[in-house]
């Protein structure tokens, strides 16, 4: 397998090194400054080919790398904003089936996410495909550095195939926290059923918005109706992958604790000091989650 990474600035979207370690190491990165991103493949990868050009234009990139890929028969994207531009332009050139939202992906079994993640396909895919793979599913353990770098290879890129009527980039806008996709944020709050009530939930709210960070919550409070299913991390909800999770009343069920991915840090207020929650945290606060939200967002509310 092969892992075609969009690459802008140097920086690999989210989910782009668990693309690679899905391939086994085998990546070609395309975009700006690839050589920077290349660097930073350079732990988890073992072949790594670049194509340099400034402009992100998914179906011009999609036909120069159909040369590239035509003897790739199984082609993974992370299912990033670009990668799921780029994913079935790549699919429609090459005249490849599509598998969008994988959990993992093998030769011969890919497991696809559908229903907001409430169900698990299980796909026996033909001999060639191009599949995008969700980020924050699988993780990334990178290895030491090996004792040789990792051979780069730069590959041709056609300028003449940018065309006008590609889709262009006007803008580039950051994400509202409120609202956006929670498993590619990179700062979540959770909330749990040691909050008391809808309104403590909404001043959780208040504070995530403070810190620009997204709200997240579990099961219980979902069910109780005070913020969408969306939302809702777990095996039944959404899996996220956050640098920083602060977790508020949340005893730390394993069908919760396994929707989070790898967190950089974990943060857990609760009055239960042997909860899962406060034993998985970097920091555990041992007090009422209730009265902590509210004393946040009142020192909040003052430094605004």
């Amino acid at each position: 397998m092969l892992a075609v990474i969009p690459v802008r600035e140097g920086v690999l979207p989210l989910g782009g090194l668990e693309t690679i370690a899905e391939c086994g190491g085998r990546a070609l990165l395309i975009g700006s400054d690839t050589s920077a991103a290349a660097d930073l493949c350079a732990d988890i990868a073992i072949e790594i080919r670049v194509i340099e050009t400034v402009s992100f234009a998914p179906g011009a990139w999609a036909s120069a790398l159909a040369p590239h890929l035509a003897n790739e028969p199984r082609i993974v994207l992370p299912a990033s904003p670009d990668g799921r531009d780029l994913a079935p332009r790549i699919a429609a050139t090459l005249q490849r089936s599509l598998w969008a939202g994988a959990l993992s992906v093998t030769a011969q079994r890919i497991e696809l996410a559908r229903n907001g993640g409430l169900v698990v396909n299980d796909i026996a895919p033909h001999h060639s495909f191009v599949a995008t793979l969700q980020p924050g599913v699988r993780g990334v353990d990178q290895s030491a550095p090996a004792a040789t770098p990792v051979p780069v290879t730069t590959l041709g890129f056609d300028n003449a195939s940018l065309s006008a009527s590609d889709a262009r980039v006007l803008e580039v806008l950051p994400p509202d926290v409120a609202t956006m996709d929670l498993s590619e944020s990179p700062r979540i709050l959770g909330g749990g059923a040691g909050l008391r009530s809808a309104e403590t939930f909404a001043q959780l709210a208040s504070v995530a918005s403070h810190l620009e960070a997204s709200t997240g919550a579990t099961r219980v409070i979902t069910d109780r109706g005070w913020i969408g299913h969306e939302r809702q991390i777990g095996t039944t909800g959404v899996v996220v992958d956050p640098k920083l999770y602060i977790a508020f009343g949340i005893s730390g069920a394993v069908q919760h604790t396994s929707g989070l991915g790898q967190p950089e840090h974990i943060i857990s207020v609760n009055l239960d000091p042997h909860c899962p929650m406060m034993q998985l945290a970097d920091l555990a606060i041992v007090s009422d989650a209730n009265d902590v939200v509210a004393q946040l967002l009142i020192k909040l509310d003052a430094n605004v």
